[in-house]
């Protein structure tokens, strides 16, 4: 990327992703000296929630895979005043996630706020996915069954403190199929389902639940394609600040200002996108032949 388009996509970002200024008081009031959950912790948007929470004397419970990372993070965790367990799962096979439940209960009887950050990004076509049956099967399990299976188990120790649950989603969410997202898409929209249909009886229980819906974060995530080295993102500490006033305010979702835009679009544009995806998916098999 030239100088040139790198100044370009830094404007463009600015203009996309505003930055957000923290009412660092209503923060503290929120989250000092309460018990966190912070899934897919060990890197991106988890690591930089951990690290932001770390300064306000909270207790941590970090749930990755990464054993290493999670324990460089808990350092600094301890290091700025909090307190920090970690939980090493894989999410992808569903013994690890009970093994996980049965360890949250160990470390605690308390939960005030559970962040469900895990997640996993794919994108590969019908052709290519033929005999890849298990892409959607891990994809589904940690970005839908897991984290199910996680706030059915925590849901009474979160009505108890009537605190917090909240969604790190995707605006994909949100706007219509897109062709070669399949496995990642449906996965996500199945959970931001489950998880609105709850919203009523959530409430019921003085459960605050709420959604974030985030466009493209430049994490780890998404560093396999290189479709995305030049692409508008923002940043995982922007993420994080933007799920940090999330916590505190009275909104019960968030998402980016323009994504209003897109799903108006959706809606009137269905036949549009359609065709336009049809074009272009049929210029590129052109191209490979």
């Amino acid at each position: 990327m030239t100088n040139k388009n790198k100044v370009s996509k830094r404007i463009i970002e600015q203009f996309l992703f505003p930055s957000v200024t923290l009412n660092r008081t209503k923060l503290q009031k929120t989250v000092t000296g309460k018990t966190i959950v912070i899934t897919g912790a060990s890197y991106g948007i988890g690591e930089q929630l951990a690290l932001l929470f770390s300064t306000y004397n909270v207790k941590l419970i970090l749930i990755a895979r990464t054993a290493e990372k999670l324990n460089a993070i808990a350092d600094i965790v301890k290091e700025n005043g909090s307190l920090c367990n970690i939980i090493v799962a894989d999410f992808y096979q569903e013994t690890e996630t009970e093994r996980a439940i049965k360890e949250l209960f160990t470390l605690t009887d308390t939960i005030d706020i559970f962040i469900s950050n895990a997640g996993k990004s794919i994108m590969r076509s019908l052709e290519n996915s033929l005999t890849r049956y298990h892409d959607f099967t891990r994809t589904n399990s940690l970005n839908y069954l897991a984290p199910v299976n996680l706030i059915l188990a925590t849901t009474p120790l979160i009505k108890a403190t009537k605190g917090q649950i909240i969604n790190i989603s995707a605006i994909n969410a949100l706007l219509l199929p897109a062709p070669k997202w399949a496995a990642y898409q449906a996965s996500k929209t199945a959970f931001d389902q489950w998880f609105r249909c709850n919203l009523t009886e959530w409430k019921i229980m003085k459960i605050q639940a709420k959604t974030i819906y985030l466009p493209l974060v430049n994490t780890k995530m998404i560093a396999p394609n290189e479709k995305y080295k030049n692409f508008p993102a923002m940043q995982p500490e922007q993420a994080a600040f933007r799920i940090a006033k999330l916590i505190y305010s009275s909104k019960s979702y968030d998402k980016p200002w323009w994504l209003l835009f897109l799903q108006t679009s959706s809606f009137f544009g269905k036949y549009i996108w359609e065709k336009i995806s049809f074009l272009y998916l049929k210029k590129q098999n052109e191209k490979s032949i």
